[in-house]
């Protein structure tokens, strides 16, 4: 087989030259060519350390007899941008980290691709990239942070600074938990989007067994990257490519395992959006249906008790797979060439449990804890509970879906009629939360948030200041057509679709209209008028009313990143990915 990097030399004569003007040797040019692609930079703690995942990358792919280029496209940090006009720019930059890869990849193209991120929006772009550019690629996993003092870990942080605004604890407290949230690099340490994201690249089957969300300071965390250098080559030398190994099979295990760990509901833009590049058509109704009597098992933060880094300790994504081993589709293909089925034998027989054992005893002694495996991944037949960890919710108020973690939300609020409170902005509501104006039975609304308004930011802080309020949190409700942190818990229903801006019914919603939230039974709908209930044919009737009266309102950005992505931006609930 003649590789594509050796056509290539042959119809440009620059190359040889330019490369070597760039450092490679001469013995280079002929190698198999991997590009090594990662967010690596000082943008956050997620993706500070990568430079070292990279070197021990690129050390695999040369011992393999390959060589590695380095290219990066940094990614950014929500909990950084959060409360500020940043946080709209965190989806649409999903988009243009897959964009700078397939540009990276097609303008020089190479045989092969190793993909390193760790975060929110790095790695759900890296994913949609290396699916894009199509060539054989894996995946290798940032990791995830060491928990802070007293098991500290950052999505508390929202509480602690909730309780401070309203005089619950003093600014001494507050500064503590500023200077202890994250004492290492990775991920944070919880189930939040950047965990799960990295969960769902081994469960794709794109990552290496057992590599996903490791503890970002393990010396195992390079050794798997070093292995994934090497593999790299091997994928490229037989052209074993992404599009050849994914498949709506590999999807439906990512998502069983994603309804396993409780995991962040961005999952439902991103790996929409990724299908999306394989050609595959997935929604919030496959969700639905796959979670729908699926176990939820992991007993890990933001709706359990322990930090991340204990994921792994307790056996990782293999560990998760083998409690739900009869639900999956075992003969799913995987980057080892193997299939998945044929993965988790060869874990058990390489002893892989037990490494993860030590490392365990290891934390127990850190932290001065006793946890055991069993505490951190509850055994089948042992669930927290028994349909899955998210419900998408549909009616005269969402036609196409909006989603709610149920997991993390009060028992209280699952069969509700409530009352509207609309606000057009994150801002005016969280003032209303903060200051009290907000009352036991309402259904608080953030609207014009989506992808079409403002980029479709994360509605975190409102989410906590409600959460942390011990009366609020059980008894009202936050609907918006954006969407929430992995973190965030709480009675929060986002992704409203259609959203607001594209005139969907969460724009038509007025001060006292009766909204009926009904998890069980899905159902997210307006039932009532200033507090009288109307028959669904009278809803129907008003609701066309308000919509001749509607208007959009202008554009939050005229120019710009986000006036590309408010233009061209999917539905929330098909991946809100770009489309032209």
């Amino acid at each position: 087989m003649i590789l594509t990097s050796q056509k290539m030399r042959k119809l440009a004569p620059e190359m040889d030259p330019l490369r070597l003007g760039s450092g490679w040797k001469k013995e280079d040019l002929s190698k198999p060519q991997i590009i090594i692609e990662s967010t690596y930079g000082d943008s956050h703690p997620g993706s500070g350390h990568l430079n070292q995942l990279v070197e021990a990358v690129r050390k695999g792919v040369h011992d393999a007899g390959g060589h590695g280029a380095r290219y990066f496209c940094t990614d950014i940090c929500d909990g950084e941008s959060q409360g500020t006009d940043g946080i709209n720019f965190s989806l649409a930059s999903r988009e243009m980290i897959a964009n700078m890869i397939e540009i990276h990849a097609n303008a020089t193209p190479f045989d092969g691709g190793v993909y390193i991120a760790s975060c929110d929006k790095g790695m759900p772009g890296n994913l949609m990239g290396m699916a894009r550019v199509g060539i054989p690629g894996i995946v290798v996993t940032g990791g995830t942070m060491s928990a802070g003092p007293n098991l500290l870990t950052l999505e508390q942080l929202g509480m602690y600074s909730a309780k401070f605004e309203r005089g619950e604890i003093d600014e001494e407290t507050l500064n503590w938990a500023k200077e202890n949230a994250c004492p290492s690099c990775g991920a944070c340490s919880f189930i939040g989007t950047a965990s799960t994201m990295q969960i769902m690249a081994e469960a794709l089957g794109l990552a290496l067994p057992g590599s996903a969300l490791l503890p970002a300071t393990s010396p195992d965390l390079l050794d798997y990257a070093y292995e994934a250098g090497k593999q790299a080559v091997m994928l490229a030398m037989k052209g074993i490519r992404p599009s050849t190994l994914v498949t709506m099979d590999s999807f439906e295990n990512a998502i069983l395992v994603h309804a396993a760990i409780s995991g962040s509901t961005n999952c439902l833009l991103h790996l929409p959006a990724i299908a999306h590049e394989y050609g595959i058509e997935i929604d919030g109704d496959t969700f639905d249906r796959l979670h729908r009597n699926a176990h939820y098992l992991l007993d890990v933060r933001p709706a359990g008790r322990w930090p991340a880094e204990f994921f792994y300790y307790a056996g990782g994504v293999p560990a998760i797979m083998e409690e739900i081993r009869g639900m999956l589709h075992l003969d799913a293909m995987t980057v080892t060439g193997k299939t998945l089925g044929e993965n988790l034998d060869g874990l058990k027989q390489k002893g892989f449990y037990g490494q993860c054992q030590k490392w365990l005893e290891e934390a127990n002694k850190k932290y001065g804890i006793l946890v055991t495996k069993e505490d951190i991944i509850r055994p089948f037949d042992q669930a927290i509970g028994n349909d899955g960890s998210i419900a998408v919710l549909k009616g005269n108020l969402a036609p196409q879906g909006a989603v709610i973690k149920h997991t993390a939300c009060p028992k209280e609020m699952f069969q509700a009629v409530l009352y509207a409170r609309p606000f057009d902005s994150e801002e005016e509501c969280l003032d209303a939360v903060l200051h009290h104006k907000v009352q036991k039975g309402d259904a608080v609304f953030i609207r014009y948030e989506g992808p079409k308004a403002s980029g479709m930011p994360e509605m975190f802080y409102t989410s906590e200041a409600i959460s942390s309020d011990e009366e609020l949190g059980r008894s009202i409700a936050l609907i918006t057509d954006g969407r929430f942190s992995g973190a965030s818990t709480g009675p929060v229903i986002g992704h409203c679709s259609p959203e607001a801006q594209a005139g969907g019914p969460i724009a038509l919603v007025e001060e006292g209209d009766l909204i009926q939230i009904d998890v069980p039974g899905r159902i997210l709908e307006i039932i009532g008028v200033k507090g009288e209930r109307k028959t669904p044919q009278e809803i129907e009737r008003i609701l066309r009313e308000r919509k001749q009266a509607w208007k959009p309102k202008p554009r939050k950005y005229q120019t710009g990143t986000l006036r590309l992505f408010s233009e061209h931006a999917a539905s929330p609930m098909k991946g809100a990915y770009l489309v032209y």
